[in-house]
């Protein structure tokens, strides 16, 4: 049994996203939490929110135990970029990239 939850549309880059998935791959429920909530950057505190959904899905949806829950897979995608133009020299523009990322979290529990 397995318990999902994703956020779309985040306005984090994905590279960044995918350092913080990386910390949390594979952790038990509350370790991870406890990372997330150490690591102040913008891509911890929605990935934070992902888990936390997770866990309330695999606890009021599936009735799993939330005390064996652990972080299966992290998934950190990219999503569409917006594009703004800000002012150059000699009447160019340049082009800003607003990137975003689709965050995803499957948590299982451990036998």
């Amino acid at each position: 049994m397995q318990a999902k939850a994703t956020a779309k549309y985040v306005r984090v880059s994905p590279l960044k996203a995918k350092r913080v998935a990386d910390l949390i791959r594979g952790k038990n429920l509350t370790d991870a939490l406890a990372i997330l909530k150490l690591n102040g950057n913008k891509p911890s505190r929605a990935f934070e929110k992902v888990v936390k959904s997770a866990a309330a899905n695999a606890q009021n949806n599936h009735e799993m135990d939330v005390q064996k829950l652990y972080v299966a897979e992290v998934n950190a995608n990219r999503g569409p970029i917006l594009k703004r133009m800000k002012a150059g020299s000699h009447g160019r523009g340049f082009i800003i990239k607003k990137r975003s990322a689709h965050l995803s979290v499957v948590l299982m529990e451990r036998q």
